[in-house]
């Protein structure tokens, strides 16, 4: 049975130092404010990250280095066999390509496995979840790839976003639609199908916007997955930028008191999501799960 190290990005919401404690090896993201590289659980904290974004600094978001990504492998097996790679989705960065390129040179070959199951957030933190249990009943990096491969399209993510300064800053908005939006209250709706980020709807407000997310997420629940959640193999998850803990309770209340026979988990939007959404962003999401056959 070989032996086979699970790897990340941070874009899945688990910081390098949880990684470490769940045993899975997680990839920091570059984040460039006001012309500075800084890494996502590395040197900037998420509440850093907050702090300098009200504070108006300039923030982008890059992909890691190649040379950041082989270093990582290299390490890796030199204690390892096999290395399965679950980046966030290719079409929200080109960080998942540039991996499948990399793991293309002859010293990868059949060593390293990089997988493209279209997930960011919550619902990739669970193909990372399911690759290590894969791992541990003794499926081959080839396998535990291709299993999450076929299993990608078993999400559905819901975001709405609090404020549209940030929307506008990355040329997702023009300034007339952000000031007419702000007067207005309104709070876009965005969605991750897959692989793009799109919009979805427009609410009056914060609890409306949740309010059609869940609405949104029952029909997909009812309409897509039916079977899994008949057989127990569907979670719901919530993540969310910077806002007031008392806040965050109610919209995980309200998730789980809709969904009551499903477990609820949670993570932070990372910043690679937080960038363009700003603070006060929630999302919810669904997704596939695979139970541990121990526990069965």
């Amino acid at each position: 049975m070989p032996k086979i190290a699970i790897m990340t990005d941070s874009n899945c919401g688990i910081m390098p130092a949880e990684g470490e404690k769940l045993g899975i090896h997680v990839l920091p993201m570059p984040v460039i404010i006001d012309g500075q590289t800084f890494y996502e659980g590395i040197d900037l904290t998420l509440e850093q990250f907050h702090e300098k974004q009200i504070s108006g600094a300039d923030i982008t978001t890059s992909q890691p280095s190649p040379g950041d990504v082989e270093a990582m492998w290299d390490e890796l097996l030199r204690n390892y066999d096999e290395v399965v790679f679950i980046p966030m989705s290719s079409g929200l960065s080109n960080t998942c390509q540039t991996a499948s390129m990399l793991s293309g040179d002859e010293k990868y070959d059949g060593k390293v496995f990089v997988v493209d199951n279209h997930r960011i957030s919550v619902t990739q933190a669970q193909s990372v979840f399911d690759a290590k249990q894969l791992a541990e009943e003794g499926k081959s990096g080839k396998e535990i790839r291709d299993i999450l491969g076929n299993e990608a399209m078993d999400a559905s993510i819901y975001i709405a976003v609090d404020t549209l300064e940030y929307l506008k800053k990355g040329g997702r908005i023009t300034a007339a639609a952000a000031a007419i939006g702000t007067v207005l209250k309104l709070k876009p709706v965005l969605t991750i199908q897959g692989n793009k980020l799109d919009s979805f709807a427009k609410s009056r407000g914060m609890k409306a916007a949740f309010r059609t997310m869940l609405e949104a997420l029952r029909k997909d629940i009812d309409s897509r997955f039916p079977h899994l959640r008949k057989q127990g193999l569907l979670k719901v998850g919530i993540a969310n930028t910077i806002m007031e803990p008392e806040k965050l309770e109610y919209f995980k209340d309200e998730l789980q008191k809709n969904f009551p026979d499903m477990e609820l988990f949670y993570l932070p939007l990372t910043m690679s999501i937080g960038t363009h959404t700003g603070p006060g962003a929630l999302g919810i999401g669904t997704v596939r799960f695979r139970k541990n056959p121990e526990l069965s």
